[in-house]
């Protein structure tokens, strides 16, 4: 500070003929201390020596460097306009210009740090992260911010510890338990260098490491925790700090201070038994009996020193104390020449303003438009909360000959609209843990196939991976949910992807479907070879006597019959679905309309032994063909009306299983496929009782008997049918359909014809007709 107020007095272009003064005040680093010292300054009560050339009044003051000192100075000078600049106080809660209207600052809000420190969290991918914070305002607010940000990218705080210089052991051994029972592998820690350097003692004495510490600024490049021994535990530790700027001409100043020069200067004498190791003799003093350093000789310098204290090529905070000095002058530069300092002009500047008229409002006032750009490049401005534009160096703790050192391996810089601009050297970076970049989480992050399941009491980052459920999938890592498959998929065995459902449908391949056209085709051709048979031997009286007509044409009706389950098997199409049902309700109509025919001839027959009886004769083959037909024709009239209403179509059965889609033929309408099965039923039913009727006839030759069997076989196959109908799951519902037509088919064709081609092909002795009329004569005798 006092270099730069030095380099400004000696500048032309910067108040000139004006030269600036300064009284400075140690706050001892204590709320209190800071307040009383502030008062002191802003009042000017402090006695001046009379050799001094500045008027008691303060223009401003700089201060302070830590944030709890700054919020005391800020709310009680506020009221009365005295504006505040400070180097090192990054708490946010400053930025708020209804409490704070009079203060500046010359380092970034930790609103931007707090950003900063969540971008850094980011990059690496850290989920579970612990905290420490001091119990003041800058810790506090500090963690406050950071918490925020970290939220909004799914971060979460595992826990909040909280230290101070001032705490007993015991409290600072809490905190270290903490650490030691926590699952986290990295720590931030925003706490100043003073308040933290205990902690870090014993972490170090209880060997704790592999924990990357992130650090805020007040700590990353302090000198004392900066040695070997600490580095054990904290080696590797990232940070921000504001870009550090060389000062060329600092030096020379540094080296150039001596007592024999300037004797009253400013803290000169104590500066010089530090860095020198003696007390500079000065005129009219008496070193006394209480000197704790040899008397210097005189001859002493300081241009070579090798001390720490004179590199100036990497300052970071002092850079900000020459900033803010800066900043206050140009302010007064504006004030009193009413002009931006070093603007052209061929006239010397003139002041507008009186210095003694100055007063600390006007200074605010100004200093909230500043705008320069300095000797190195750098622009110096304030924004509307008294803030500077945020630019941040990231350093690494790394070893080097031994020796702690303070490494940049990136930078972040914020821009007007809120976005930021985070680089990295990864390459540069050397970790805590290991060769590779750390990993922090509670849980690890759920492999493709199942989600998150939050574990109840526990943040958001501690969870349970759960398999998904059948049907669903998380085809990515870390999904919060899993997403159902489509209607027609499937979840794979990983549960990462969706696979089709297998299609299943009844085909000619598998050894059902071969089953059913070897039986259907077997049936057809045993229909064929009989209905040849029956043409060759038409002339034959068993032949005659079972109604020759109405056989071919029964015969032909369990043809068709046979080959209908054929239709079942395949993929279903539309014209297969109204094929299937329709071709099975007309064929079995016509099969049954013919054995109601031929039943109707036999009991005619059996009327006609009664004397007087002519209605048999009445009952020939046109009215057997006008039975046929017109009971076939009313089947035709029900499947017209159901295929016109609401015809059978192909469907995709989703409901027998999860991981397959049944093809069938949806009916349509139930009540025309049940309507056609009734009409079918109606018809059995009628021949069933005039077959029963006439069950006894005295021939030895009873047609009536077999169809009585037929129809009873007929009846007990689909009257089973429904039920295992309605229960068979899938393409068994088919299998199903085909075994009740084929039993039915049989039924009728056994008992009908096999009698018949029983006598005719193995005892044609019997194929007479005396043996065909012949009477039961046992039967007449019990008569």
């Amino acid at each position: 500070m006092i270099f730069a107020i030095e380099e400004i007095n000696k500048q032309s272009a910067l108040l000139p003929n004006i030269t600036l003064g300064y009284r400075i005040l140690n706050s001892c680093a204590s709320p209190t201390n800071t307040l009383r010292a502030a008062l002191t300054l802003a009042s000017g009560a402090e006695e001046m020596k009379s050799t001094s050339p500045c008027p008691p009044a303060v223009s401003a003051l700089i201060a302070e460097s830590g944030s709890s000192q700054s919020l005391a100075v800020a709310g009680t000078l506020g009221p009365f306009q005295v504006p505040i600049v400070s180097y090192f106080s990054t708490c946010a809660c400053l930025s708020d210009r209804a409490k704070y209207p009079t203060f500046f600052r010359t380092i970034p809000s930790d609103y931007f740090q707090a950003k900063a420190l969540a971008a850094l969290v980011k990059r690496f991918g850290w989920q579970w992260i612990g905290t420490i914070q001091s119990d003041n305002d800058y810790g506090r607010n500090g963690i406050l911010a950071f918490t925020e940000e970290v939220r909004k990218l799914g971060v979460c705080i595992a826990f909040v510890g909280t230290i101070l210089r001032t705490y007993t052991m015991d409290k600072i051994l809490d905190v270290v338990e903490m650490i030691k029972q926590s699952t986290v592998k990295v720590i931030l820690a925003f706490v100043p260098e003073g308040d933290f350097y205990p902690l870090m003692k014993e972490v170090v004495k209880q060997n704790i490491t592999g924990i990357q510490w992130i650090a805020s600024e007040a700590w990353i490049t302090a000198a004392r925790p900066s040695t070997p021994e600490i580095y054990r535990a904290f080696g590797g530790a990232l940070g921000f700090v504001v870009q550090k700027m060389a000062i060329p001409n600092l030096k020379p100043f540094l080296t150039g201070i001596s007592p024999h020069v300037d004797p009253s200067a400013a803290f000169v004498k104590n500066f010089w038994e530090v860095m020198v190791g003696c007390q500079p003799a000065l005129p009219g003093e008496h070193t006394g009996s209480k000197a704790t350093n040899e008397m210097c000789t005189g001859n002493e310098t300081l241009l070579y020193s090798q001390h720490v204290f004179f590199d100036v090529t990497q300052l970071r905070v002092s850079y900000n104390v020459y900033k803010a000095v800066y900043a206050i002058a140009h302010a007064l530069h504006e004030l009193v020449f009413c002009q931006l300092a070093g603007k052209p002009g061929g006239k010397p500047m003139m002041p507008c303003l009186n210095v003694s008229e100055i007063q600390p409002k006007q200074v605010t006032d100004h200093l909230q438009r500043v705008y320069f750009r300095n000797q190195f490049g750098d622009d110096v401005f304030f924004n509307e909360n008294g803030d500077p534009p945020a630019s941040y160096d990231i350093i690494n703790w790394q070893l080097r000959d031994g020796h702690v050192q303070h490494v940049t391996v990136g930078h972040f810089a914020s821009a007007a609209n809120g976005d930021y601009k985070l680089s990295i050297q990864e390459e540069e970076i050397m970790w805590r843990i290991g060769e590779m970049v750390p990993t922090s989480v509670c849980s690890n992050i759920c492999p493709v196939g199942t989600r998150k399941a939050q574990i109840k009491g526990k943040p958001s980052c501690c969870f349970d991976c759960i398999p998904c459920a059948d049907g669903t999938i998380a085809n990515s890592t870390g999904a919060a949910d899993c997403t159902q498959c489509p209607q027609d998929f499937w979840s794979s065995e990983r549960k990462d992807t969706c696979i089709p459902k297998t299609v299943e449908f009844l085909t000619y391949y598998e050894p059902l479907g071969i089953a059913i056209t070897v039986v259907s085709l077997l049936g057809a051709f045993l229909s064929v070879a009989t209905l040849v048979v029956f043409i060759q031997h038409r002339e034959t009286p068993v032949i005659k006597a079972s109604n020759a007509e109405l056989s071919c044409f029964l015969l032909f009706s369990l043809f068709l019959c046979f080959l209908c389950p054929l239709t079942f098997i395949g993929r279903p199409t539309v014209w297969t679905c109204m094929l299937r049902h329709t071709a099975f309700g007309l064929t079995f109509a016509l099969c049954i309309s013919c054995v109601l025919g031929k039943t109707i001839v036999v009991v005619m027959a059996f009327k006609a032994t009664f004397p007087g009886n002519q209605v048999a004769g009445k009952f020939g083959p046109a009215q057997q063909r006008i039975i046929v037909c017109s009971c076939t024709f009313i089947q035709i009239l029900i499947c017209i009306l159901w295929l016109k209403l609401n015809p059978p179509f192909p469907d995709m059965v989703f409901r027998y299983s999860n991981k397959k889609i049944v093809l069938e033929c949806n009916t349509g309408s139930e009540a025309a496929f049940y309507a056609v099965l009734g009409y079918i039923g109606l018809l059995a039913i009628i021949c069933l009782v005039l077959a029963f009727l006439a069950r006894k006839l005295p021939d030895n030759f009873n047609e009536a008997k077999f169809i009585t069997f037929s129809m009873l076989i007929f009846c007990a196959v689909w009257i089973t049918f429904i039920p295992a109908y309605v229960s068979s799951p899938g393409k068994f519902t088919v299998a199903v359909e085909t075994f009740a037509i084929l039993s039915s088919a049989f039924g009728l064709f056994i008992c009908i014809f096999a009698p018949k081609c029983y006598i005719i092909l193995i005892k044609p002795e019997k194929n007479t007709k005396k043996h065909v009329m012949a009477k039961n004569l046992n039967k007449k005798i019990l008569v």
